[in-house]
């Protein structure tokens, strides 16, 4: 590929640039690709996935109790007696997979959450059988009580719990969360254009393009890692945040590419500037892969008032086709007070815009004010995540408060030993020192950034690391890697990591492809590297 036309798929985002690459590496048919580059866990939990399927054949007698003299009708499950039915089912069947989860949840319910088996389980069976909307439209009632558990178990697991509970918004995925952000930040004039945000760098690249778009026009303003000191964000970074021209900060923690979590310092660093210095600031953290490191703490644990939080069940349980996320926002926030005192002008036509769905839309919560956005506020009558998902997304989150609560997190060590087995693998392939331990406690090791340069220097000199840059640019040895390789990763560049990076993705591919992965790289720099050595 020429020079020119490698410098147009540059502007590209790296998720398009993926595309192109599959094709070039699609070309050669007697090799095997290797797609490094999309997140997607080649791993899924199946407990909860069997309690869901055996809770679904539950549901399925419960609606077959009504319309008996008509075939193949079912009506809605009655609420009375539920609980003695299910107890019934579960004892029928007694070692069917599934069964003893379901009725582990249950009890664990009861027990810890004080919800009754009748109100659970007739929630979970009007749901799995999805045969009303979702009421309440933000998110089921016990669904909300049963996920904001889990939150709170795996974002403050330092130890730090807010008082009070957060507000929960069930969306599909992470990516509708943070549609349905910005959308309504933007409708509800928290964030106006020519606004200076915050971003912590490198970061999921939609969170650079969003901003800049038409609907938004917000000015960007780095916040960056340091790749000399395994991706965390010094000081002098953070204190950027100080300007009273930023309005926002918007995070993924662990980051996305490097997958590494900010030091708890840092963390508290941010807090202390918001609930000193900065008490305006908005904070908004994506934390998909907390679970995937130890005792993590979210900014929403330490400023909840300031936080919006967003986290999705995609990576961890294995489920990104299920499309399942929640927007977090504590109930006691700068967010519903800043529109409180919006200029009267503003507060006038928020008023117009909500007044069909509030009697009192002055008085409407930000989180709440999302849900009816999320529908062109005109069809807020339909909002709502498919209650069927919820039901997924309660089941995924009781099997993660079990497995801490009874089972010493066994499901979590073995999916993080999972993701740090082929960091290893592709690292000790590399025969370089990584830039992230393997032992350092905030890496998540989802995810690596490969630094082609860095390598490049370490194994050949500065001088070949120059030529380089000199003579090609980042994307050649990409798509090189793919058109002769047949190896598929992203373009760190994208993602505001350096240019000669590339992102691997360590969830998606079977142990033994890192390796290859590795070799395959170390085998192409070596052929730059003789063809740096002819043209001396």
């Amino acid at each position: 590929m020429e020079r020119e036309e490698e410098k147009k798929l540059e502007s590209l985002s790296p998720f398009e640039v993926k595309n192109i690459l599959i094709e070039l590496a699609e070309t050669h048919h007697e090799r095997m690709m290797l797609n490094a580059g999309r997140g997607n866990p080649n791993w899924v939990a199946t407990r909860p996935r069997h309690g869901f399927f055996q809770l679904g054949l539950f549901a399925m007698t419960e609606a077959e109790r009504s319309f008996t003299d008509l075939d193949e009708f079912g009506g809605h499950p009655e609420k009375q007696g539920i609980d003695e039915r299910f107890a019934a089912f579960v004892d029928k069947q007694n070692g069917t997979q599934g069964v003893q989860f379901l009725k582990d949840a249950v009890a664990y319910v009861n027990d810890k959450l004080g919800i009754a088996p009748v109100d659970l389980i007739f929630e979970m069976v009007d749901g799995i059988l999805a045969d009303n909307y979702p009421v309440p439209d933000r998110i089921l009632r016990y669904s909300e009580t049963i996920i904001n558990a889990y939150l709170k178990q795996e974002l403050c697991a330092g130890g730090l719990v807010p008082e009070g509970k957060f507000d929960l918004f069930a969306t599909e995925g992470g990516t509708a969360a943070m549609t349905y952000i910005f959308n309504s930040l933007s409708e509800n004039k928290l964030i106006k254009p020519g606004d200076k945000i915050g971003l912590g760098t490198p970061i999921f690249t939609p969170y650079l393009e969003i901003p800049i778009l038409n609907d938004y026009r917000l000015v960007e303003v780095e916040i960056m890692a340091s790749e000399e000191d395994a991706w965390q964000v010094p000081d002098t970074e953070i204190d950027k945040l100080l300007d009273p021209e930023i309005k926002a900060f918007f995070l993924v923690n662990p980051s996305n590419p490097p997958s590494v979590r900010l030091r708890d310092t840092t963390i508290n660093r941010i807090a202390d500037i918001v609930n000193t210095k900065r008490k305006d600031l908005i904070l908004l953290t994506d934390d998909v892969y907390c679970t995937f490191t130890n005792d993590f703490t979210s900014l929403a644990a330490v400023a909840p008032a300031n936080t919006i939080g967003v986290y999705s069940f995609s990576k961890y349980f294995g489920a990104t086709g299920w499309r399942l996320g929640v927007i977090a926002l504590h109930e006691d926030n700068i967010l519903d007070k800043a529109i409180r005192v919006l200029p009267q002008k503003d507060q006038d036509a928020l008023r117009e815009r909500y007044e069909g769905v509030s009697l009192d839309p002055a008085k409407m919560k930000l989180i709440d004010r999302m849900v009816a956005d999320s529908r062109a506020v005109a069809l807020n009558h339909t909002a709502g995540l498919s209650t069927p998902q919820q039901v997924q997304m309660v089941l995924f989150s009781l099997y993660g408060l079990l497995d801490h609560e009874y089972h010493t997190d066994a499901y979590k060590k073995a999916a993080q030993g999972i993701v740090k087995r082929r960091y290893n693998i592709l690292c000790a392939a590399a025969k370089v020192p990584p830039i992230v331990s393997t032992d350092d406690p905030n890496n998540a090791c989802y995810y690596t950034e490969v630094d082609i340069l860095r390598i490049a220097e370490q194994r050949f000199g500065k001088e070949f690391a120059d030529w380089l840059v000199e003579n090609f640019e980042p994307l050649d040895f990409e798509i090189r890697l793919a058109e002769e390789k047949s190896v598929v990763l992203m373009p760190g560049g994208g993602f505001a990591a350096p240019e000669w990076s590339l992102r691997v993705s360590l969830a998606n591919l079977p142990d033994e492809a890192y390796s290859e992965i590795t070799k395959n790289i170390r085998e192409l720099l070596e052929e730059y590297y003789q063809r740096f050595q002819q043209s001396k």
